[in-house]
């Protein structure tokens, strides 16, 4: 089958959602027909400070300016630290079978806080290379923590289920990402993310664009605009799969402008050993379920296995391009 794409110049105007709103069941409702309709929109007052936001974005670029040696060393394992530019691919269809490159981006990923568990599987850089790395770090994990937890209690009123069956225990994983800016190939491919909800904070660098039409052919895809201390939300497959594709998942990708761009994604993921199947409210005789019940922790594997490929495909990602 031929894809064919095409890119406008439109930018979208997604909903903006005040999370700090008293009037919960309005804010439920917003919630739920952003979901419907786009499947992306804005959180505002949120309780992140914009100001510790540009400090994140200082120490972020701090790490990724370092020699790819010193970075290197916290190559990423059981899904924490550091991923080299062009070893990831988002969208794996797309891989040249010549090229074997991956999106020009570099990463790093910082797992949940909230156990002991969890927490020491985190790798972190030293404190000679980076010194106030980790706890700018680990302070912004738990500021959109936080604000995660309200979204996902207001999600679960939105879909008429007690408001804590989300927020319980979420995993949740910080994620670091630089674009290099370089032109001639998506930055980010195409791709949904795997899980609940992911929470995008970025430096203002444009390049995101969304396409709300999935499964249409030719693909249209439009701006997502930069909104001062908005956090942009977008559903995951995983909520797509509980909800019987009621919320989407919408296609996004990042597109290369030429200069360098920051972001911070936060995912909200079900629990690994959490069994995911559709919602009864959310199906019918009319509408049966379109997925099986699967548990969390074999899908991630699988999306994963598909993104990162072999590790001789990392090894060659780190090394110069020609």
């Amino acid at each position: 089958m031929t894809v064919t794409t095409t890119t406008t110049t439109t930018t979208l105007n997604l909903p903006i959602i005040d999370i700090s709103s008293p009037d919960r069941i309005s804010t439920a409702n917003s919630i739920r027909q952003a979901c419907v309709e786009y499947g992306f929109f804005y959180l505002v007052n949120h309780g992140v400070d914009e100001d510790f936001m540009k400090q994140a974005f200082e120490e972020s670029a701090k790490f990724f300016s370092l020699p790819i040696e010193h970075k290197i060393k916290l190559n990423r394992k059981d899904y924490r630290g550091y991923t080299p530019l062009y070893a990831e691919k988002l969208d794996p269809s797309s891989l040249s079978k010549v090229l074997l490159a991956g999106d020009p981006k570099e990463s790093y990923y910082i797992g949940s806080l909230e156990d002991a568990t969890s927490a020491s599987l985190n790798q972190w850089p030293s404190e000679e290379l980076v010194p106030n790395w980790r706890p700018t770090m680990e302070s912004l994990f738990w500021k959109i923590l936080s604000a995660g937890k309200k979204l996902l209690s207001l999600i679960a009123l939105s879909l008429n289920l007690d408001e804590d069956f989300f927020s319980k225990k979420p995993e949740a994983f910080l994620r670091l990402l630089r674009y290099s800016g370089e032109l001639g190939s998506c930055a980010a491919s195409a791709h949904s993310d795997y899980g609940l909800v992911t929470l995008l904070i970025t430096n203002g660098v444009p390049g995101l664009q969304i396409c709300k039409e999935k499964l249409n052919q030719p693909q249209v895809w439009e701006d997502v605009s930069h909104v001062e201390g908005g956090i942009i939300v977008n559903i995951g497959d995983m909520m797509e799969r509980w909800t019987n594709c009621v919320y989407q998942s919408t296609l996004h990708r990042v597109m290369p402008t030429g200069k360098e761009r920051y972001s911070v994604a936060f995912y909200m993921d079900p629990p690994t050993d959490c069994v995911v199947e559709c919602f009864e409210s959310c199906c019918s005789e009319s509408s049966p379920p379109r997925f099986p019940p699967i548990r969390s922790g074999d899908y991630f594997s699988e999306r994963f296995k598909l993104i990162y490929g072999s590790e001789r495909n990392l090894k060659w990602s780190i090394e110069p391009k020609n």
